[in-house]
């Protein structure tokens, strides 16, 4: 089995990221190949005090830039996965950011 630390890479904190944990939903930057099933029990492993209730995943493509006139390139896809915790549980992550 993979390691749960190399199945969650990092917490995505963004405006809206911060302001959907408190409806008890967090937002991480996954591998790409992890499936729900492994991510709950990753998030379960880190954070034991802890109970997931939902998965959602979203493959994020990455985006297009230019540096000057001719070099083009692209940033890589990634994959994000939306976790939903039992009410009254939190991630003390996230807290005070």
């Amino acid at each position: 089995m993979k390691s749960p630390y190399t199945i969650i890479q990092s917490p995505v904190v963004t405006e809206k990221s911060v302001s959907a944990t408190e409806g008890g939903k967090y937002t991480f930057r996954v591998s790409p190949d992890a499936n729900k099933i492994e991510i709950r029990e990753a998030i379960e492993q880190i954070y034991p005090n802890v109970h997931v209730v939902k998965v959602n995943t979203v493959s994020v493509r990455g985006k297009s830039y230019r540096l000057g006139r001719i070099k083009r390139g692209k940033r890589p896809d990634w994959k994000k996965a939306i976790v939903t915790l039992r009410p009254g549980e939190k991630i003390e992550i996230f807290e005070g950011v």
